[in-house]
């Protein structure tokens, strides 16, 4: 039941960006513009028009300057898997959905981003449902559908 939940939502879900299908560029940024170096800080913070950085034909948006110089001088460390794409799906069913911004993890000194909607929160059901094993089949499938 919970993976037929999962699957109808997928077609409400499903975020694709004209710039570069790789990533998930909802509201024109990686992450819908919150700062992917404050996630290794364990916060989800918003980021700001004024320091905004173009990576890969993706625009990211950051908190600070200091920020935005971190992610220059290392940005294959900040950039989410998966292009920035629900984890869980990737790894459940192979396809792009969109995340809550909010639902976050740092594993292995990685940035996985999760759905969170509709009462369900799939960075519970990673955890819930062996991270190790889904990541692996995540990885799989992400070097499938990734352009």
């Amino acid at each position: 039941m919970n993976k037929f939940i999962i699957i109808l939502f997928l077609g409400f879900a499903v975020s694709l960006s004209a710039q570069n299908a790789n990533y998930n560029t909802s509201k024109d940024y990686v992450a819908k513009g919150y700062d992917v170096t404050e996630y290794f800080n364990n916060k989800a913070v918003k980021g700001s028009s004024k320091f905004i950085l173009t990576h890969d034909q993706v625009n990211y948006k950051f908190a600070s300057i200091e920020n935005l110089e971190k992610f220059k001088s290392n940005p294959e460390k900040y950039i989410p898997q998966y292009g920035g794409f629900c984890a869980y799906a990737i790894a459940v069913s192979g396809e792009k959905v969109d995340i809550n911004p909010n639902t976050f993890e740092i594993r292995d000194d990685k940035l996985y981003l999760f759905y969170n909607s509709w009462g369900i929160n799939t960075l519970k059901k990673w955890a819930k449902e062996d991270a190790m094993k889904l990541k692996k089949e995540a990885d799989t499938n992400w070097k499938k559908i990734k352009i």
